[in-house]
């Protein structure tokens, strides 16, 4: 695949689309050049919002029969992602799809088994794992400065009520499926990059808020999970999807000499540290669930440019995000069963 002539094709055209065109468009040698949608759309308006020229389908498997499409970026409804996934595989596209990856842990396993007899090359929109909160944590661990962690806990506080746009369809268990799969998942993803050890066992509870806004949720909107890892540390992760308060991608992490409290941290390997206070960490914090500040520019630069060097992009493969998925399978199973469940009990194919 030749650099600055990769061509994408989106489908679906709502809140997460238009973020994620931007961003493809802003990258060095990626744009967008069809757009499918369920809904008729125009060719000419979207060339003309977006800057270059779009071909606008409604036909999937028309647009998925074009040779001139290197890339297919999914941000449709979740319980449409694994048909769409496994098509764009089987046509021979690199794919590019919104989190979650399905509803359903069969369908997952069924876009595993597509992906590698395709050999397409995915990136999964976990993009957190590519913010600036994130890859200076990352940093700061791999340095050595907090030593072996033995605790973390990464929890994702965000109302997602009318106010919000995708609560229009977020509230039905086939599209939101759990507090954990709708969004909370971005920080079960981050407490898993951290702690960088394979999970053993899963524990979850789960409630809902009895405001009349939350109501119409069909699936329990607080859950809190706890992680036992194979190499002993534990984990927390609280999802609460119920809350009326500000944003906020609560992280703390502690290990054998030191620990990270947001955009904070002490290091018992950095002499002359005051140990009474923190030291603060120059980084952009995680605010905001708009997705027009979400880093998908940084992210989907460096899947760009590991399809030019032929190789997984790092941080956000499918099989990362596999390995997410299949710790939330176990935590909305231990919640609906209330017992703890061992990871082994969730099926890889």
């Amino acid at each position: 695949m030749n650099a600055k002539k990769i061509n994408v094709a989106v489908i679906g055209y709502g809140w997460a689309a238009s973020a994620h065109i931007a961003a493809i468009n802003a990258s060095a040698q990626a744009h967008v050049t069809a757009v499918w949608s369920s809904r008729p759309l125009d060719s000419a308006t979207l060339t003309e919002k977006h800057g270059s020229p779009i071909r606008a389908f409604t036909d999937l498997e028309a647009m998925l029969a074009d040779p001139e499409i290197h890339v297919v970026d999914i941000t449709s409804y979740p319980n449409q992602h694994a048909a769409q996934f496994i098509a764009a595989a089987k046509a021979g596209k690199h794919i590019i799809i919104e989190k979650p990856l399905a509803i359903e842990w069969d369908e997952i396993l069924a876009m595993k088994s597509a992906a590698a007899e395709s050999g397409a090359k995915v990136c999964v929109c976990f993009e957190c794992r590519y913010s600036s909160q994130f890859l200076v944590t990352k940093s700061v661990i791999e340095q050595g400065l907090l030593g072996r962690l033995h605790y973390g806990e990464i929890d994702y506080f965000h109302g997602i009520g009318p106010w919000y746009g995708q609560y229009r369809w977020n509230t039905r268990k086939e599209l939101g499926g759990s507090a954990l799969l709708t969004a909370g998942c971005h920080a079960l993803d981050a407490l898993l990059l951290c702690m960088g050890a394979d999970v053993e066992e899963v524990t979850c509870y789960a409630t809902q808020s009895s405001n009349p806004i939350f109501t119409p949720y069909e699936y329990q909107t607080s859950a809190t999970t706890m992680l036992r890892f194979e190499n002993g540390s534990v984990g927390k992760c609280a999802a609460i999807v119920d809350c009326f308060q500000p944003y906020y991608f609560h992280t703390h992490l502690v290990g054998s000499e030191g620990s990270i409290l947001d955009n904070k941290f002490h290091s018992q390997r950095i002499s002359g540290l005051n140990k009474a206070a923190w030291s603060e960490l120059s980084m952009k914090m995680l605010d905001s669930g708009d997705v027009s500040d979400h880093p998908y520019q940084t992210q989907f630069q460096a899947f760009f440019d590991a399809l030019d060097q032929g190789r997984d992009m790092a941080l956000t493969s499918f099989m990362d995000a596999f390995q997410t998925h299949r710790v939330i399978t176990a935590a909305d199973r231990s919640a609906a069963e209330r017992r703890a469940v061992r990871l082994s009990e969730i099926a890889t194919g």
